[in-house]
C-alpha cells in the first residue's frame, strides 16, 4: 500500500504555516463570521450578499497575512510557477473523481438507494438569487474554504504528519457546516479528497478546482432534479 508521505509534493514541507499567521487567520475568519450573522439579522441586504461580501474579504485577508506576516503565498500552496499546472491537474482530478461518482450513483440506482439524497442542495428559485448561489458556492464559498482550511489550517497541522493534518483538518471542516441529520457524506469525502489532493499535488489550485467544480456539478443536479 502506497503511504501518503511517499506521494508528497514539492510544496508541503512542515512547518511552513506558523502558528501566528493561524491565529490571525482563524480570528479573521471567526469575526467576519460573527459580523456577517449580525448584518444579515439587522440588515435588509441581501443575505446572498452579504455572505459573497464576506467570503471575498475573508479571500482577501487571509491572502494578505500570509504575505505580509507569514511565508508568502507559496507557502499555502500558490505560487504562481504552479497556477497552470495546479489548474490542469485540479481538472483531471475533477474528471477522475466525476467517473468514479457517476460509477458509483449508477450502482446505487442498481440497489434501488436514490443518491440524490446525499448531494441534493436547496436551490433558490429566482434568477437573481440562483446568479448569486453559483457565484458565491460554486466560486468565492470554495476559494476562501480551501485557504482556511487546507492552506492555512491544514498546512500548520501538517508538521504533526499527514493523517494528523488530514483527520482534523477534515474533521474541523465537517463540523463548521450546518449538519441537518445523519452522517454528512458528502463534506466527509469532500474534506478527505481536498486534503490528499492538496498533499499529492502541492498545489492549492488543485482542491480550489475540485471543490468549485463539485459543487457547481451538485448545484446543477439538484437544479435539474
Amino acid at each position: 500500500m502506497v503511504c501518503l508521505q511517499s506521494l508528497t509534493g514539492p510544496g508541503m514541507e512542515a512547518k511552513k504555516i506558523q502558528i501566528k499567521t493561524l491565529f490571525l487567520c482563524f480570528a479573521v475568519v471567526l469575526s467576519i463570521e460573527l459580523g456577517m450573522w449580525v448584518v444579515t439579522s439587522k440588515s435588509a441586504y441581501h443575505p446572498m450578499l452579504i455572505l459573497a461580501g464576506a467570503r471575498l474579504l475573508q479571500i482577501l485577508l487571509i491572502v494578505l497575512i500570509v504575505v505580509t506576516w507569514g511565508k508568502g503565498l507559496s507557502s499555502i500552496g500558490l505560487a504562481r510557477s504552479e497556477m497552470v499546472s495546479g489548474l490542469r491537474k485540479g481538472l483531471i482530478w475533477s474528471a477522475v473523481f466525476g467517473a468514479i461518482t457517476s460509477i458509483v450513483c449508477i450502482g446505487l440506482f442498481a440497489a434501488s438507494i436514490n443518491p440524490l439524497t446525499f448531494i441534493q442542495a436547496r436551490i433558490p428559485t429566482q434568477t437573481s438569487d440562483l446568479i448569486l448561489f453559483f457565484i458565491v458556492g460554486g466560486i468565492l464559498g470554495p476559494v476562501a474554504e480551501e485557504l482556511f482550511f487546507r492552506g492555512i489550517l491544514y498546512g500548520f497541522l501538517r508538521r504533526w504528519g499527514v493523517i494528523v493534518a488530514l483527520v482534523f483538518s477534515t474533521l474541523i471542516f465537517v463540523l463548521c457546516h450546518p449538519i441537518n441529520s445523519g452522517i454528512p457524506v458528502t463534506r466527509l469525502l469532500g474534506g478527505i479528497l481536498f486534503a490528499v489532493a492538496y498533499e499529492i499535488s502541492g498545489s492549492l489550485i488543485v482542491p480550489i478546482t475540485i471543490h468549485g467544480l463539485g459543487n457547481l456539478a451538485i448545484f446543477t443536479i439538484s437544479l435539474m432534479s
